[in-house]
């Protein structure tokens, strides 16, 4: 069995305040970090993903390309570059492009999230334990799709897609 996840406790200007375990976070709502990951290849199609059921939150939802929680000690930079060779098994010694920050709110769940964006033309390997399916999609179509089933993607999906409107800023 792994250890548990340490990752750190923020106050309201995202400054470290001290540690706690990823379900003690959750569980007693610390405000803590994440990162997300919009995956585009080279024609400006974007990759989303579908969250294992076995996900503690939104299980069985679509979400960004790649996401999770900065550890303890972690940069955002270096989080979203783990997670992207992590979930998607995408190696990248390119810089990543930070887009923007979202606060952390009940929405968020207390997350400071910052979203990056990365280009590819490695071929997506999912991890089956994290990701049940994914897709490459036209931006355009992406909006069609959120407007017809809003339910299927997660609450952060929806703030960062806004952000991004129209037409999910390929790149």
């Amino acid at each position: 069995m792994t250890a548990e996840e340490v990752l750190d406790v923020v106050d309201a200007d995202d400054v470290v305040v001290g540690t706690a375990t990823r379900s003690e976070i959750h569980r007693q709502g610390h405000r803590h970090r994440a990162v997300h990951v919009l995956v585009y290849d080279a024609v400006g199609q974007i990759y989303v993903q579908r969250r294992s059921w076995t996900k503690d939150c939104s299980p069985g939802l679509w979400d960004t390309s790649a996401a999770g929680h900065v550890d303890h000690g972690e940069s955002y930079a270096a989080a979203a570059r783990r997670e992207l060779a992590e979930e998607l098994g995408i190696a990248s010694a390119a810089p990543l492009q930070m887009l923007f920050a979202l606060a952390a709110a009940p929405d968020t769940g207390n997350e400071f999230v910052r979203v990056y964006r990365a280009l590819t033309r490695a071929s997506v390997v999912p991890d089956p334990l994290e990701i049940i399916d994914g897709r490459w999609l036209e931006p355009a179509a992406l909006d069609h799709w959120l407007a017809r089933e809003p339910g299927a993607f997660t609450r952060t999906f929806h703030l960062i897609w806004r952000q991004l409107a129209p037409c999910g800023t390929a790149p």
